[in-house]
């Protein structure tokens, strides 16, 4: 009764060889890799992105606030997250960061218009 299981062992080990290719003849393809996805935004900044626009609608800016800053911890080079950050810092009233914001959005941002912020209402 000892032996079965010490058996059984052997004989599933014996079924998972792997078989070699012959010498001199024909080396198989690998697989071609599946081509690449196009690059999606990371899950995560995208569920703090849209955490902090419910929370800058709900009037919780400081929330909003701080999930902009969480995300920009992970993804530091994205526009989307400054410029996102510059719009709560105005809504909040910090004329002063929300101009230095928005600057670094556009330095991220480089040559594509559609990712720089505007212009900036500037307090009267």
């Amino acid at each position: 009764m000892r032996l079965l299981p010490a058996f059984l062992a052997v004989a599933i080990a014996g079924c998972a060889t792997v078989r070699q290719p012959e010498l001199g003849g024909p080396v198989p393809e690998p697989a071609p890799l599946p081509a690449p996805a196009a690059r999606t935004e990371n899950l995560a900044i995208a569920g703090l992105l849209d955490g902090a626009r419910a929370d800058a609608a709900a009037g919780r800016l400081a929330n909003a606030a701080a999930s902009l800053e969480r995300a920009l911890r992970i993804e530091p080079r994205n526009p989307r997250l400054w410029q996102e950050l510059a719009r709560v810092r105005l809504k909040q009233g910090d004329y002063a960061q929300a101009e230095s914001t928005a600057a670094r959005s556009n330095s991220w941002a480089g040559s594509d218009r559609g990712r720089r912020c505007g212009t900036l209402a500037r307090r009267e």
